[in-house]
């Protein structure tokens, strides 16, 4: 087992860690349909995302799980709704770059695309109030800058506890219509769309990237070691 000591005296087990962060995937095809996921455990993953850094430590966020048929296939018609033109476009831009090994990746997403309304949960992050239309980089960076981590933080509690998520957006292009399906005020910002399910076979396997080396630069563009 391989540790650490911080310099607070804590000690962690980067086994365990470097393992949850190297194998936290996005999950589409291997999703329980048929286990119900506890709400309180749903619960102890936002009680864990809660604690994430946000600009001026003000939590600005709210969670929506949905898990009430009706809703859950409302969310879902919308999704497909927005997803069937995306990946047409997507396939069109696949063939014409001849692209071999993207296949596995529209499968996974044709297959939660048919199947978003079986998912046990749908989970909703919402944020407490809504950029300008004009807002600049900074503002907008600063913004989802202090939302997002809590959601990555709440997809690496699940997948501690068995649970398989994946970050999804694309019916924020019918954003309003999914705010009056679920009762919404136009002063909040829905963040995202992550089906929340146990999931099935066996352990994930660390993803392949290129190597950290070739992607890290120091003091100036493309400086690398």
């Amino acid at each position: 087992m391989t540790t650490s000591l911080n310099p607070m005296g804590f000690t962690f087990n980067l086994d365990q860690t470097d393992h949850l962060l190297s194998t936290t995937r996005a999950v589409r095809k291997r999703l329980d349909l048929t286990r119900p996921v506890p709400r309180e455990l749903l619960i102890d993953c936002v009680r864990l995302a809660a604690q994430a850094p946000a600009g001026s430590n003000l939590q600005k966020w709210r969670w929506m799980v949905v898990d009430d048929p009706d809703l859950k296939m409302g969310l879902a018609d919308i999704y497909r709704k927005a997803y069937l033109p995306y990946i047409e476009m997507q396939r069109n831009q696949v063939e014409k770059k001849g692209r071999t090994d993207a296949d596995g990746i529209m499968e996974s997403a044709d297959y939660l695309a048919t199947i978003l309304e079986k998912v046990p949960a749908l989970l909703i992050p919402i944020g407490l109030d809504r950029l300008p239309t004009n807002a600049d980089v900074q503002a907008q960076t600063g913004y989802y800058g202090s939302l997002l981590p809590a959601v990555w933080s709440f997809m690496l509690a699940a997948r501690s506890r068995g649970l398989g998520t994946a970050y999804t957006t694309l019916h924020l292009k019918y954003e309003q219509e999914a705010a009056q399906l679920l009762g919404l005020p136009d002063t909040v910002t829905q963040l995202a769309l992550i089906p929340v399910a146990y999931y099935t076979g066996e352990d994930f396997k660390v993803g392949k990237r290129r190597p950290a080396e070739e992607i890290t630069y120091f003091n100036s563009w493309k400086s690398t070691l």
